[in-house]
């Protein structure tokens, strides 16, 4: 046997072995889709729970630009809750990831001091919105059988 032969037949099974990975792609962005949506739905429930400290939090230390701390509150939560919802369901997919993308960005931007942890936590999350934004929620998504019974 050639040594050609011989390097040949591992690369080529290890290909395979990583072609096969593709398989799981389903799997992955629906456990993207959920991890992000539970970690902002919460956020969204932390701040309905105790609506009087929102506003506070909204009006002295999130500092959210071009807004009222009323409206800050509202629009963060609505967000928080609504995109959250359609993220986990896939529906409106790429919509949602676009939309908790600015929710993460804004959190991010509107805190003065942001701890490392928090600030490695949002970058994860943004990771994930960015890569269900680009390829989309998946096979395992409303959108995907919508517009298979659709079209």
């Amino acid at each position: 046997m050639t040594l050609t032969r011989r390097l040949h037949q591992p690369l080529r099974g290890a290909l395979q072995a990583i072609a096969a990975l593709e398989a799981l792609q389903p799997l992955a962005q629906l456990a993207a889709r959920l991890y992000v949506a539970h970690a902002f739905f919460a956020a969204g429930l932390t701040k309905l729970h105790d609506w009087d400290t929102t506003l506070a939090l909204f009006a002295d230390e999130y500092h959210v630009p071009l807004l009222s701390p009323a409206a800050a509150a509202a629009a963060g939560t609505a967000g928080e809750l609504g995109l959250s919802l359609l993220l986990a369901l896939g529906l409106a997919g790429r919509f949602a990831a676009a939309g908790l993308s600015v929710v993460n960005a804004v959190a991010v931007i509107s805190l003065a001091e942001i701890a490392p942890a928090a600030l490695q936590q949002h970058q994860f999350w943004g990771s994930l919105l960015i890569g269900l934004l680009l390829w989309g929620p998946g096979r395992w998504a409303v959108d995907t059988w919508l517009l298979k019974r659709l079209g």
